[in-house]
């Protein structure tokens, strides 16, 4: 992947949301949209709320988007994997397997873009 990591795992991401959303497969549906969100939130631009104010002042609406390059993107995937992971741990011990299984089944998916 190049400086366009996220643009085209997001690509990916989203051509196998539509065959998980037409095959019906709505926890891998779910994950995929996460995974896209997660990518989008992780290439705006941060600013504060009153560098926003001074912009639509301007009439400026939108920012260009950061571009991630793949270690960035890999980073983020390796985040949610270890988020739900943890999560999947104190389920775990608090005696719910059905929840940690869906965690563990959710981070099989997030594998896949590795």
């Amino acid at each position: 992947m190049t400086s366009s990591a996220a643009t085209h795992l997001k690509a990916r991401l989203r051509t196998d949301l539509a065959g998980a959303l037409s095959a019906r497969r709505t926890q891998e549906a779910r994950v995929l949209r996460l995974l896209v969100a997660a990518l989008d939130n992780a290439e705006a631009v941060p600013i504060t709320d009153e560098q926003r104010a001074r912009l639509v002042a301007q009439g400026i609406t939108e920012l260009p988007r950061l571009a991630l390059d793949q270690a960035a993107a890999h980073a983020l995937l390796l985040a949610e994997i270890a988020e739900r992971t943890a999560n999947a741990a104190t389920y775990d011990q608090a005696g719910r397997p059905d929840e940690a299984a869906r965690l563990h089944a959710q981070i099989a998916v997030i594998r896949r873009y590795l």
